[in-house]
């Protein structure tokens, strides 16, 4: 987030001072760092979602060995 500040802050003053070159290699650098900040975002909903594993019944878990007691 700290870059994109420090981005925006270079756009404001290329504009001002007319850098028409520098102008452009910072809003594509701006755009690859929003994307960069959106994967995050992402990423940090995903890891935050429960997963459900579901709770193993008892005859999934005992073993068995096929034979009846007499």
């Amino acid at each position: 987030m700290e870059i994109r500040d420090n981005l925006l802050a270079r756009i404001t003053e290329a504009e001002r001072e007319g850098w028409v070159g520098e102008l452009d290699r910072l809003e594509v650098s701006l755009a690859g760092a929003q994307d960069k900040l959106a994967q995050l975002d992402a990423e940090q909903t995903r890891r935050g979602q429960a997963v459900d594993l579901g709770m193993p019944a008892f005859p999934d878990i005992a073993g068995r060995d096929g034979t009846l007691p007499l």
